[in-house]
């Protein structure tokens, strides 16, 4: 039986002694009086409190106390004292019991409804799923059932059309709203050989793309398996509540006791009167609110962080970043762009360029990318090369319109003249630690390309952020020093360690380690799996690969550094939460346990069980808020 079916079943059989207690002032009773509300009570004992009953004799097989143990014993001793009472003509108090568990129940219909909410984010994500696609077989174009796609199918997208898996454009252009999976709100452009992530919004073009992640490997459903074992997981800091709890039950239940014979043996009161005061105890002890404490705010942060692209793995991870006081990243692919980019053309620009993409289009070298990415951006028509020839090791020679031809490195144009200027300015490039391209023309060189991996654009900007935080910066990277520093300057890193072989980044981070640091390892290759790994908290690019993605212990799907930022801070506003939450629950148990056991009763300060019952719920109901609050906290 659901908690709400209990909840309106106790409500029910509730509400008639509800309504006595209002109107017996006037006069009015229920029929049968004591004996009905004995046959109204027992069903709500029987249907509606019987859970509390069950997991609290379970707990006392085992040896251990939970927060169910005070709700039944505190109903069953109100419950078998009234009927003692009714038998011996004395004064019951069935309606407490009935109304605690009511209370009790209300607190947890809301804390199921509160909990459903913050959980919604992984209902929504599923729901962005389309239910098929157009799949092109032999030339022709079928609607095939999402679950019949398979890996190298080729799909049509059309525009306004969601695509339906993760994989990469064979033909076409389009504009791509990916904000449902990465957060980013400005529709990305998509041309072939671009990916794109399976249930995001296609806009203006249409493209074929072949699919190369089907089902359980598409990234939408990685996100959602992630967030859910996220929102199950448990902070170690649940762990000491659990044992803080593990006491605190039987320590209320000996001052329940005690509150007992202290106003029935020394004070002289009533044994009910007594007994209303001992059993106020237990109830507003019950660490309910301690119990969910934890997991509602894992649910609500890493919910609100799947949504802003950032995927949290698990509870320990939110503690352990809490900690945090040194980031390390890995340069290329991390902080840069992973992909070489013309920075600098000197000389007569469009010749210069034309000529060394005219050389350069027939070779898949990362440098000859870059330089053809140039020439198609800036629409250069590219000369018909003759006598095409790769020196091996130099470059490229040839010759365009009966003129000699040559791009290549210094060692390919040691007999040419090179002006003093030109020489001067590639002293200059490379001192910026630019891979520098000549390019010469009938044995004279007429000018240089500068090539450079530079940095992302937000690198600077998230860089500085972290500083602001107080954490140092780290760069560890295979590459050379000169060229490591250059980029950690323009960035604003603190410290650079280079020359570093992939098998040993894991071992400066164990050093680091060592020292006392807290760290925080930011990659994206196959060859920062370690490091991820051996880091207090691995945080992965969700462009990389793999490998590297299940090593971190937070994903950042968007691939922007600007996320290291707002996924330290979030993990921070959600472990800050759950200390807030837990410390608010103890607070609050602490302060209402005198009051319920009548310590202020001379002021007139009291409680009665049944308000301690909805005083406890509310306790409950207001971690929930407390929690759903993180939707609302800012992240810069």
């Amino acid at each position: 039986m659901t908690i709400k079916s209990r909840f309106w079943i106790s409500l029910i059989f509730s509400l008639p002694m509800f309504f006595e207690m209002i109107l017996k002032p006037f006069g009015w009773m229920l029929p049968g009086h004591t004996y009905t509300m004995f046959i109204l009570t027992t069903i709500v004992m029987a249907i509606s409190a019987r859970p509390f009953l069950h997991s609290a004799w379970a707990a006392f097989k085992n040896h251990h106390a939970n927060m169910d143990t005070l709700v039944a014993i505190g109903t069953a001793t109100a419950y078998v004292y009234s009927i003692y009472a009714m038998f011996t003509g004395q004064d019951v108090f069935f309606e407490s019991a009935a109304f605690v568990i009511t209370f009790i129940l209300l607190g947890q219909v809301f804390e199921e409804k509160m909990r459903n909410n913050a959980n919604s984010s992984v209902e929504k994500l599923l729901n962005l799923q389309v239910k098929e696609a157009e799949v092109i077989v032999d030339g022709k174009s079928q609607m095939v059932p999402l679950d019949d796609i398979k890996v190298g199918d080729v799909i049509r997208v059309r525009p306004g059309q969601k695509i339906a898996v993760d994989g990469e454009i064979i033909e076409g252009s389009s504009t791509v709203d990916e904000s449902m999976i990465t957060g980013e709100s400005m529709p990305v452009t998509k041309k072939v050989g671009d990916k794109v992530i399976g249930s995001t919004l296609n806009n203006t073009g249409t493209f074929l793309f072949k699919a190369d992640k089907v089902g359980k490997d598409t990234m939408l459903a990685q996100i959602v398996e992630m967030v859910k074992k996220a929102q199950n997981s448990h902070a170690p800091i649940q762990k000491t509540a659990d044992k803080i709890a593990n006491i605190f039950v039987p320590v209320v239940l000996i001052i329940a006791i005690l509150t007992y014979l202290v106003w029935y043996v020394f004070l002289g009161n009533s044994n009910i009167s007594s007994l209303l005061f001992a059993v106020s105890v237990v109830i507003i002890a019950c660490p309910c609110a301690l119990g969910i404490a934890t997991p509602t705010a894992l649910m609500v942060g890493t919910g609100r962080s799947a949504k802003m692209g950032i995927l949290i793995k698990d509870g320990e991870v939110l503690e352990a970043t809490d900690k945090i006081d040194t980031v390390v990243f890995d340069k290329t692919g991390t902080i840069t762009e992973g992909k070489p980019k013309v920075t600098d053309i000197i000389g007569n620009k469009d010749e210069v360029l034309q000529i060394a993409a005219s050389l350069e289009k027939n070779s898949e070298h990362p440098l000859a990318t870059a330089i053809m990415d140039k020439a198609t951006e800036q629409q250069l028509e590219l000369f018909e090369v003759n006598e095409f020839k790769a020196v091996e090791g130099k470059g490229i020679t040839g010759s365009i319109a009966e003129q000699r031809v040559v791009v290549g490195n210094t060692k390919l144009i040691e007999d040419w003249n090179i002006s003093q200027e030109l020489q001067e300015q590639m002293k200059n490039l490379q001192s910026e630690a630019k891979t520098v391209v000549v390019v010469g023309k009938n044995d004279e060189v007429i000018g240089l390309i500068a090539i450079q991996d530079i940095p992302k654009a937000t690198s600077a900007k998230a860089i500085s952020d972290l500083k602001k935080r107080g954490l140092k910066t780290v760069m560890l990277t295979g590459d050379n020093q000169q060229v490591a520093e250059v980029i950690a300057n323009e960035v604003g890193i603190d410290e650079v360690i280079a020359d570093v072989l992939p098998q040993d980044k894991a071992h400066h981070i164990e050093m680091m380690q060592d020292q006392g640091r807290n760290v925080a390892f930011v990659g994206d290759g196959i060859n920062d799996a370690p490091a991820l790994t051996t880091a207090n908290v691995g945080i992965a690019m969700g462009a990389g690969t793999d490998i590297a993605i299940e090593s971190g212990g937070i994903v950042l799907v968007k691939n922007d550094l600007e996320d290291v930022v707002k996924a330290l801070m979030m993990s921070e506003k959600t472990f800050n939460r759950i200390k807030l939450n837990l410390f608010w629950a103890f607070i609050y148990n602490g302060l209402g346990i005198p009051v319920a056991a009548g310590i202020f009763s001379g002021i007139g300060l009291t409680l009665s069980p049944e308000l301690a019952g909805l005083a406890m719920a509310f306790s409950s109901i207001s971690v929930m808020i407390s929690s759903l609050m993180l939707n609302k906290v800012k992240i810069a």
